[in-house]
């Protein structure tokens, strides 16, 4: 804590973590009631959310912003109705806090719970997305947690405008402002120092790319959970009904690049590659095919990948190409290169998609269907807070249970040990 020289940022996390107190002990109707209004704010403040985000994006369009981070930035009409809708959906899922897990009698008579409670004050840092200010504020609203919010500079005046309106939500409902907080200062200094607002924060949650990543694991001093790269794979097998495997890898690819649930690998079995192969290319207009020798064959518009390219999170149109001679080569591949986020296979094979389960270690693991499914609001979180790659305590798109914690609560008639 010494080394935080952030005045302003200790006084914002001291009143974040009094207001994580208050939504401790505060009752599901009324959390959901916020829920609702943050929801039609949204909606009625949608002229006001475009202006803010334009200012961002035209000080962006100066910059040397890449399109895919320039389409995170950007809101239209659609994604701020669909912000709107999550936070609608997060209001409508069942309670979870105060839930208990599970329960038993020991036999001195002590009845012991395990009972489901937030974790306090969650900490999101995150980069050029908008809406995720209002997703991590709903499902950590309806968990129960306070958060404080730590943008990019790039996208303030959107996230500040959108912020205000959940504020004026919560006082609304008879709930702290202070319950969703909006880090003002986005110098990198400031950062550093969030990441060590130790026995504030109960759990940091980063969005961003691998610069963030590597910020977090050097410099944090709370707990956190590492929102990953993804390198995603898909694994089209010899049994592969073709048709099908084609729109799959269309989709994953296509039609939103710039997301981490993007393919950015596909392995194809040589027994299906000429025919396969010869069918998707019309479909992967505007993408650059990075492969092996036997892909170049088919692809006489590729070129050659490196090792680099398989293992790289490419978030645009490319797409590193390889033929296997195998399912296990592939499986092996995954292994080597693979992030551990989402891989996918097509097949038709029961016993082929099982092996690949089984040999397959990431968060998600797909079977006929595009890895853009690998999210919370598709899963049926309402919306996610992150989808982790590491293995503890959360793994995979994060909703409502990876907000919360268990804690025993342990009822006696005065037994003594």
């Amino acid at each position: 804590m010494d080394l935080i020289q952030n005045p302003a940022l200790l006084e914002q996390a001291e009143r974040a973590k009094k207001a994580s107190r208050v939504l401790f002990s505060s009752r599901a109707e009324v959390r959901n009631e916020a829920l609702g209004y943050i929801s039609e704010s949204i909606v009625n403040s949608k002229q006001a959310i475009l202006e803010a985000n334009k200012r961002d994006l035209d000080i962006a369009a100066k910059s040397a912003m890449s399109a895919t981070q320039l389409d995170r930035l950007r809101l239209d009409e659609r994604r701020i109705d669909s912000m709107a809708q999550g936070v609608r959906d997060v209001a409508k899922l069942p309670e979870i806090v105060g839930n208990v897990q599970d329960g038993w009698v020991r036999p001195n008579g002590l009845r012991v719970q395990r009972v489901r409670v937030p974790l306090g004050l969650v900490g999101i840092i995150y980069e050029n997305r908008p809406n995720v200010t209002s997703d991590a504020a709903a499902l950590c609203l309806k968990s129960a947690n306070a958060t404080m919010l730590r943008g990019s500079s790039s996208a303030y005046n959107s996230n500040a405008a959108i912020c205000e309106l959940i504020s004026d939500s919560l006082e609304k409902a008879g709930l702290p402002r202070d319950a969703v907080s909006l880090v003002k200062d986005t110098r990198r200094e400031s950062a550093i120092d969030f990441m060590r607002l130790e026995g504030y924060i109960d759990c940091l949650i980063p969005r961003g790319g691998k610069s963030l990543i590597k910020a977090i694991k050097e410099n944090a001093t709370v707990p956190y959970i590492i929102d990953g790269d993804g390198n995603c794979h898909i694994y089209v097998d010899e049994y592969a009904d073709l048709a099908m495997a084609t729109s799959i890898v269309a989709n994953a690819k296509c039609q939103r690049p710039g997301v981490c649930n993007a393919v950015e690998s596909l392995l194809v079995h040589e027994a299906v590659a000429k025919d396969f192969l010869s069918m998707l290319r019309p479909e992967l207009s505007g993408v650059e095919i990075r492969g092996d020798e036997r892909t170049l064959g088919y692809f006489p518009d590729s070129v050659m990948a490196t090792e680099e390219d398989y293992a790289t999170e490419f978030l645009e149109l490319i797409l590193s190409v390889k033929v296997v001679e195998s399912i296990e080569e592939a499986t092996m591949h995954i292994q080597k290169y693979g992030s551990g986020h989402s891989e996918a296979i097509v097949t038709s094979d029961i016993q082929r998609a099982n092996f690949f389960i089984a040999n397959v270690d990431s968060a998600a693991v797909l079977v006929n269907a595009s890895t853009r499914f690998v999210d919370g609001g598709e899963v049926g979180f309402g919306a996610e807070i992150g989808i982790s790659t590491q293995k503890l305590h959360a793994r995979g798109p994060m909703g409502l249970e990876a907000l919360t914690t268990l804690r025993f609560v342990i009822e006696g008639e005065g037994q003594v040990r």
